[in-house]
C-alpha cells in the first residue's frame, strides 16, 4: 500500500511539512503528480465544483491550469488535529487576456492512515489586481524558501 509521509497523527512540525509538500506539488501545475497525494476515492469541493477520485481530480486540475496561467501559490498552516489540517492560501495567476488575479482562500483537509488526502474542502475568492501589484515573482515552480510568507505579506 502506498504511503505519503508525513503520516497522521500530525504534530506541528509534520503539519507544516505536509502543507509545504502540498504547496510544492501544486506549484508544479502537473495534474497527474498532484493527484498522487490523494486517496483513490478522495472527495473534493473546490468553490462550487465537486470531484471524486483521481480521474475527476486530474480533469479538474487540467481545466484549472489551462485557465489560470502563470499560477504561483503560497499555503500557510492555520490549524491541525490528529488527521486534519486547515490551511489558508493565496495564489496569483492571469487569464488568457492578460488580466491578473490574486485568489485567497481556506482549505480543510482530512487524511487517511497512509497520509493520502481523502477529503478537501476549498473556499476561494478572486481579487482582480494590476500586474504591478503582483507579489509572487519567482520563476514558475517551487516557491523559494526565503520568499515572504502570507503573514509577512499581510495576506
Amino acid at each position: 500500500m502506498t504511503t505519503r509521509p508525513p503520516l497522521p497523527p500530525f504534530t506541528h512540525d509534520t503539519a507544516v511539512e505536509k502543507v509545504r509538500l502540498a504547496e510544492d506539488g501544486w506549484n508544479t501545475r502537473d495534474p497527474e503528480k498532484v493527484a498522487q497525494a490523494y486517496s483513490k476515492d478522495s472527495r473534493w469541493r473546490n468553490r462550487a465544483e465537486f470531484a471524486t477520485g483521481h480521474d475527476e481530480i486530474v480533469a479538474f486540475l487540467r481545466r484549472k491550469w489551462a485557465r489560470e496561467l502563470d499560477y504561483r501559490l503560497i499555503k500557510e498552516l492555520w490549524a491541525f488535529t490528529d488527521n486534519r489540517i486547515a490551511v489558508r492560501f493565496a495564489y496569483e495567476w492571469h487569464d488568457d487576456a492578460g488580466n491578473w488575479f490574486r485568489s485567497y482562500g481556506n482549505e480543510n483537509w482530512e487524511f487517511d492512515e497512509q497520509g493520502l488526502m481523502r477529503a478537501r474542502h476549498a473556499c476561494i475568492n478572486d481579487l482582480p489586481i494590476k500586474e504591478f501589484e503582483r507579489k509572487y515573482h519567482w520563476p514558475l515552480g517551487r516557491c523559494p524558501d526565503d520568499h515572504p510568507s502570507l503573514t509577512d505579506l499581510g495576506f
